[in-house]
């Protein structure tokens, strides 16, 4: 969001000079007289950050995975691409939906403006859409009343910051007809009591040492991790409102610790 302002403002710069210099300055000068150099820069570049900020804001916005909250998805230091017309054209700076296109749907992996502080983006897979009940029970999830089923697959083992080895079991989830991976970490509680927020709406979620349960309200998502115990998600800080959604993440284009995952798609 404070890229996207100053992007704004540097645009709003150069084209004001652009324009002062076309309908005012260029006719008091002589036809020998050099423009000066704020004039010739702003020309220069008006057009450059117009194509850009038209760009980010509207077709596609690169990012960069800063933590290991979706592992085995997305690795830390993956610069990732997103679709930023797939929910619908949003006004830049103020994020203000102006024409409709699809709504998020269940195992889309979104970025969006962290609700408790939307000046950071957050990357997580939608889980809850709006009106569904959600259980997450001794780290099994049910919507609407249907457990969603896990099929064990081999061990996962990454490096934390800090060079911290963590082992964690991979699972293949299958979210309502659409399968992906997240991991759990067996020697992790299901979730920490202690670190839940009083989040907006939180009226509408219970909390026990063994369960989680959650009514999405309308208007918003519930977001988590795939990798499940190193995740700060909706189940501690609350529900995504619609006007926090940034776009659909859909493709790794570089990572330059492990290249072999440039190129892949985001499912």
């Amino acid at each position: 969001m404070t890229f996207a302002l100053i992007m704004f403002s540097l645009l709003l710069v150069t084209g004001v000079v652009w324009l002062l210099d076309k309908y005012v300055l260029r006719a008091k000068r002589t036809a020998e007289a050099k423009e000066p150099w704020w004039v010739e820069y702003s020309k220069s570049f008006f057009p450059v950050i117009l194509a850009v900020f038209v760009l980010r804001s509207f077709v596609v916005e690169p990012f960069k995975i800063p933590s290991s909250s979706m592992v085995p998805t997305l690795h830390v230091g993956d610069f990732i691409l997103v679709n930023r017309y797939t929910y619908g054209l949003r006004l830049p700076i103020v994020n203000k939906k102006i024409v409709e296109v699809n709504q998020p749907q269940r195992g889309d992996v979104m970025v969006f403006h962290f609700p408790n502080d939307p000046s950071i983006d957050y990357i997580k897979r939608t889980v809850g859409l709006p009106g569904d009940v959600l259980i997450y029970r001794d780290k099994r999830l049910w919507v609407n009343g249907v457990e969603q089923s896990k099929v064990r697959g081999e061990d996962y083992n990454f490096l934390e910051s800090g060079l911290n080895f963590v082992h964690t079991e991979r699972y293949t989830e299958n979210l309502t007809g659409k399968q992906h991976a997240v991991l759990i970490n067996p020697e992790m509680p299901p979730i920490h009591l202690a670190s839940v927020d009083e989040f907006p709406l939180h009226e509408r979620c219970s909390y026990s040492a063994e369960e989680m349960r959650c009514t999405v309200p309308a208007g918003h998502y519930f977001m988590m991790g795939d990798n499940r115990d190193n995740s700060r998600d909706s189940r501690y800080w609350g529900f995504v409102p619609d006007e926090m959604i940034v776009g659909k993440a859909f493709f790794i284009w570089m990572n330059f610790g492990e290249l072999d995952r440039i190129g892949l798609s985001i499912e």
